[in-house]
């Protein structure tokens, strides 16, 4: 199965049972992401060799702030806009794609999980992909965990230690386990002290 194959099966929705050549091929590229993040989080890198490095992990020229370290098991199913910042500490888990809008924020330890597992006992090993898209604009916290087929639209902020269940409109700030609503960007004092 070529990488190609394997995302349009991924980006489908489709579940993917154990064993199956999507998941060896998940497997496979997993070993790639292992090298690469290695690398990344090994040693200093200037701005310059961390594009290049996550340029090739994610099969496609990217220009991100990254401060590692980074972690991701694929890779291949991050798509970047234009000036990112990815903190330190992230983990991607990518297989069900993970799209971030130009300008997005990404806090300290955030965690983007874009896998579910079957709830039956016997398919507990089969992976269940749904995407993450992340606006323009969008901050979100320290701490915070996005869960398999959120969106969040731009502009958002998302609190630190939020988790983050259901879709979250734009210009809204939200909060919290499981994260709601609390107002609009729009209605918050100019010092962002109240988060």
């Amino acid at each position: 199965m070529t990488t190609e194959e394997f995302l349009a099966y991924m980006n489908s929705g489709k579940q993917v049972t154990a064993e199956c050549s999507v998941h060896q091929t998940m497997h496979k590229l997993s070993q790639d992401a292992i090298r690469i993040t290695m690398e990344i989080n090994s040693r200093y890198h200037t701005p310059d060799e961390i594009n290049a490095l996550m340029s090739e992990l994610v099969g496609e020229p990217v220009e991100v702030g990254l401060f590692p370290p980074f972690y991701t098991d694929c890779g291949k199913n991050i798509h970047l806009g234009k000036g990112v910042f990815i903190n330190a500490g992230c983990k991607f888990q990518d297989q069900g794609g993970i799209w971030i809008g130009d300008g997005a924020l990404i806090g300290h330890n955030t965690v983007l999980a874009t896998l579910n597992h079957g709830l039956l006992p016997e398919e507990r090993h089969d992976l269940i992909p749904k995407p993450i898209h992340i606006g323009k604009n969008v901050w979100i916290g320290s701490n915070s965990t996005i869960l398999s087929g959120v969106t969040i639209g731009d502009n958002a902020v998302i609190g630190a230690c939020s988790v983050v269940t259901k879709d979250i409109p734009e210009n809204m700030i939200a909060v919290g386990s499981p994260a709601r609503v609390v107002r609009s960007i729009y209605d918050m004092p100019k010092s962002a002290d109240v988060l």
